[in-house]
């Protein structure tokens, strides 16, 4: 098997959980994933099998679309439901849907992120996640994200005000969208953290594609016919010349992906 299986991953299970799985189910060694979700997350996790697993990189760079619920007035130290709250603030009065919608359009666009402290990412060849756990904190680098869609798609009021913002975000790679919903509940006057996340499309594979295996042919967007006497070269790694500036180049009868150079 060469292809991607698309899984709607459920609440509790980690993205390896769902990898091994996988590898158990069609009893394949060569299993990966792309779009790391973590536990408490649920939605499109798009598994990799064979020789597909070489178009992570390329994958990776479509944008994703995501269903989060951000909750008011308390702010937890790892930034969803899972943490501590460290802090708590009044959510405003005069809070209301026309504002609460202004907020979400400011975040259109591109602009730069930073990564929370519970992230995968490494420094130092440790995970950040690590060294908060021992309640330490370094100073993360800026991250250029663009934000494409934002809307609204309810809210829930508790005491006369709204307490929970459930929105729709469409957003590039590397987008946090707890560190985003921090960010648009500061926006508000307040403090909050991310509820719940489910994502519902990474480029073109969606939610409603879930258990559906697609074959490495169907995969690639362009494909790119080269002559027999560039084969060996592409093979050896070598410059090949080709119309195309971008794109992947496949050969078939090899069942191997290359990245046109």
């Amino acid at each position: 098997m060469h292809g991607i299986i698309i899984k709607d991953k459920p609440i509790g299970k980690t993205s390896f959980d769902i990898v091994r799985e996988v590898k158990k189910e069609y009893n394949i060694k060569k299993v990966g994933h792309i779009g790391t979700l973590d536990p408490m997350a649920t939605g499109v996790l798009v598994i990799l099998i064979g020789s597909a697993t070489k178009l992570s990189d390329y994958l990776m760079e479509h944008d994703k679309e995501y269903i989060s619920t951000l909750f008011l007035g308390e702010k937890k130290d790892t930034g969803d439901s899972e943490g501590n709250t460290i802090e708590t603030k009044e959510i405003p009065k005069d809070l209301d849907e026309e504002k609460i919608k202004n907020v979400l359009n400011f975040f259109l666009g591109k602009t730069k992120q930073i990564p929370p402290m519970y992230s995968a990412i490494k420094v130092d060849g440790r995970k950040l996640y690590e060294i908060a756990r021992e309640g330490i904190e370094v100073e993360r680098k800026q991250r250029n994200i663009e934000i494409t869609e934002i809307e609204l798609i309810k809210l829930t009021k508790k005491d006369g005000k709204i307490n929970e913002i459930t929105f729709r975000v469409v957003c590039s790679k590397g987008t946090y969208i707890r560190v985003l919903c921090e960010d648009i509940a500061e926006k508000l006057g307040t403090v909050g953290y991310m509820k719940s996340l489910k994502r519902t499309r990474i480029g073109k594979y969606k939610i409603e594609d879930k258990d559906k295996f697609i074959d490495l042919e169907n995969i690639l967007e362009k494909s790119i016919s080269i002559e027999t006497k560039d084969i060996k070269n592409l093979l050896n790694g070598n410059r090949i010349n080709v119309n195309e500036k971008d794109g992947l180049i496949n050969i078939y009868n090899n069942r191997k992906i290359f990245r046109n150079r």
